[in-house]
């Protein structure tokens, strides 16, 4: 299983993008997903999860301004951001826990980032 994310790019501040992340490979299915982000010179912080009775959690700093979603159908997770800052760049990674593939192994599992830049 694979997650591919998609979406990221440069925006002037108050813009706004759309982040997606699928997973592609078998999957019986997905506990909860989520996005993360990476500065430079920092660590990895949570950005928002979605479970899969899609109850959500936001970081402070994107309550208000990102709405995360997900299709169970298609395996995806989305994450709706707008009202831009400079401080939200970052590469944004996707991740998928308890995901159950072919193998009926329960794995967790990481996209491979996409760069978001936020210009003022």
């Amino acid at each position: 299983v694979q997650l591919q994310a998609s979406g990221g790019g440069l925006v002037q501040v108050g813009g706004s993008l759309r982040l997606s992340c699928a997973a592609s490979g078998t999957v019986f299915s997905i506990g909860p997903m989520g996005w993360y982000r990476q500065a430079p010179g920092k660590q990895r912080e949570l950005v928002a999860t979605i479970t899969s009775l899609r109850v959500t959690n936001y970081a402070e700093s994107a309550q208000g301004r990102f709405t995360i979603s997900r299709d169970n159908a298609k395996n995806t997770v989305y994450l709706q951001m707008n009202a831009l800052k400079p401080e939200d760049t970052a590469v944004y990674y996707c991740n998928a826990d308890s995901v159950i593939d072919g193998n009926f192994r329960r794995r967790n599992v990481w996209g491979q980032g996409t760069q978001v830049t936020v210009s003022s």
